[in-house]
């Protein structure tokens, strides 16, 4: 065993340490079913060389090792049965706090980390790979723990009885040992690589699945089903290749245990027919009877043990997979970090740079100085980082230079989540929670009441749609709001912020989904909502914020111009040719 796995088999102990009694209770239970089942065969041994060469059988006799056999085998029976339950429950118990920590973990990554991988193999790890471990534990706990007592009982058993038997099993256990070891090591990194293409297909599958109607739009589906079914036919080789070792592990050793049931069959007749030869050696139909009965025992759990190399060997990749994730590191920990507790809506960027990779700065030495209450919009061609100025201020990424403060507070010397609620933030892309459409109004205030809810639906304009819905507010969105159009998805999302009623606000092309008509009802209300609070407002329609107090321009990571709409057109510079633009024929 490399460091590597010990490692990992320290880890998935650390999770098993909370449920330690059940542990106890699962090895007591073990040693007690083995030893039951030990004494089996020396009670059938006996039983034979009482009736064997005698002319008047006993049956009163023969009945008390009955009762003797069936006391016997109850008492393995029921420990048996608390052996499945506790390493039932300490499995399940494990592996939901393994499934929590990893959910809780994902939350607390940075932003950084979530936009660059697949979210289906995020999924995958959070779902299949768990199950996997939570597989390999029940057969861990259950076959291993009572294999190994097995065996190590019944060696000890065999050489009180008779050593010269006992020799001939271990002398071939070696070469069962061997065996299922070499299949073991080459079976190990395919199910690493099984692992890791189930989790490329699934999110592929998951990339496919959400964004069905892009996928048909662009008629790609042929290339997609070729694309996945490579993909696939690697998981097939891959899965293939594993299950086949692994499943050789156990009819080898079963040959191999074939080999020493015949060879202690066979030693044991010759003592048995030779009268012993060795007084030491000396054997009777019924110890020889008892010796087979043990041997089988001794060998039947390098068949179980065997068996579920496939189930560990799954479990392992599976647990290296969850422990990747755990390991990445969370955002920097702001436990101790003062809150916001009074969020007076200015903010200020203190010569501002950033860049998502070290090699690439997209913002450039931006200054910017926000008073309570002002408008500002943000505008520029695609790829001018208006969005990413906003993750800053949200401080879904971290400056690469300079400094953010927000209510006079550096963003990085307070909690996060009392900066976020410092926000309401409507964005271009909307989403929606499985729920009703009142549980996703509330989503930031899910003590708020219907009264509330139903009047910042009518501030969104979203009551009337509503209401003519079948169930109303209790009508259930489906997953992403499918059964939604694009506007009143939109529509919902606004309502959401108009009821948590920030200090700031944050509108990321937040009409852009809205027909013409509503889109001017919104902007009515969003201007009723943004009286007496910031908002930055990230817009493609200029016409959209010609009434904003400020408007910066940006170009290359840079703020190239700022000023009023009237300012900026009689400048004549970028902005002039951009707000034309618009106008101009294709």
């Amino acid at each position: 065993m490399n460091m590597k796995t010990a490692q990992l088999i320290k880890r998935l102990l650390h999770y098993v340490k909370p449920y330690r009694f059940l542990l106890f209770i699962a090895v007591i239970s073990s040693l007690i079913s083995v030893a039951a089942s030990l004494l089996t065969p020396v009670l059938i041994g006996d039983a034979i060389d009482y009736i064997v060469g005698k002319d008047n059988v006993d049956f009163s006799a023969i009945m008390r090792y009955i009762g003797y056999l069936g006391i016997t085998i109850a008492f393995a029976t029921i420990f048996q049965w608390l052996l499945s339950w506790s390493t039932n429950k300490l499995s399940f118990s494990t592996v939901k706090d393994m499934r929590e920590d990893l959910f809780d973990h994902i939350d607390k990554l940075p932003l950084k980390y979530i936009d660059s991988h697949a979210h289906g193999d995020l999924i995958t790890r959070m779902g299949n790979d768990i199950e996997q471990i939570s597989t390999g534990l029940l057969q861990g706990f259950s076959q291993l723990l009572n294999g190994l007592f097995t065996i190590f009982g019944t060696l000890i058993v065999m050489f009180i009885v008779n050593w010269l038997l006992a020799l001939v099993v271990i002398l071939i256990t070696p070469v069962s040992l061997f065996v299922a070891a070499f299949i073991a090591k080459h079976t190990h990194d395919m199910f690493i690589k099984q692992a890791t293409v189930q989790g490329k297909l699934s999110g592929f599958g998951e990339e496919m699945i959400s964004n069905a109607k892009v996928v048909q739009a662009f008629s790609y589906g042929d290339d997609a089903e070729k694309y996945y079914a490579e993909v696939n036919q690697e998981l097939y080789g891959y899965g293939y290749k594993a299950q086949f070792y692994s499943a050789m592990s156990n009819p080898c050793t079963r040959f191999v245990n074939g080999l020493v049931y015949a060879a202690v069959g066979i030693t044991g007749a010759l003592l048995a027919v030779s009268g012993g030869g060795l007084s030491i050696a000396k054997i009777s139909p019924g110890l020889l009877s008892t010796f087979l009965m043990y041997s089988n025992q001794y060998t039947k759990p390098f068949n179980e043990i065997t068996g579920v190399i496939t189930e560990l060997q799954t479990a392992m990749a599976s647990a290296r997979r969850v422990f990747a994730v755990l390991d990445e590191p969370t955002e920097s920990d702001d436990s101790l970090l003062p809150e916001i507790a009074d969020c007076d809506g200015t903010v200020k960027l203190e010569d501002v740079s950033f860049g998502y990779t070290e090699d690439r700065i997209l913002l450039q030495h931006i200054n910017l100085n926000v008073k309570n209450g002002q408008k500002i919009a943000i505008v520029g061609p695609t790829g001018c980082g208006k969005t990413t100025l906003i993750n800053l201020l949200m401080r879904y990424y971290d400056v690469t230079d300079g400094r953010i403060l927000v209510s006079s507070h550096p963003v990085t010397e307070v909690k996060r989540d009392s900066l976020r609620k410092c926000f309401g933030m409507v964005l271009q892309e909307t989403w929606l929670t499985g729920g009703t459409i009142k549980e996703n109004i509330a989503y930031g205030r899910r003590d708020a009441t219907d009264e509330e809810i139903i009047a910042a639906a009518k501030a969104a304009n979203a009551h009337g749609f509503i209401t003519k819905m079948r169930d109303g507010y209790d009508t259930v969105v489906s997953e992403g709001g499918d059964n939604l159009s694009q506007g009143q998805r939109q529509l919902l999302c606004i309502a959401r912020i108009m009821l948590t009623h920030p200090p700031m606000l944050i509108l990321d092309e937040a009409t852009s989904s809205i027909d013409t008509r509503t889109e001017i009802k919104i902007q009515k209300a969003f201007g009723t909502m943004m009286q007496g609070r910031t908002s930055f407002i990230v817009a493609h329609r200029l016409s959209t914020i010609k009434e904003a107090d400020l408007i910066l321009v940006m170009n290359d990571g840079n703020i190239i111009e700022q000023g009023t709409h009237e300012e900026l057109l009689a400048k004549k510079g970028f902005y002039y040719n951009l707000y034309n633009s618009q106008f101009a024929p294709v």
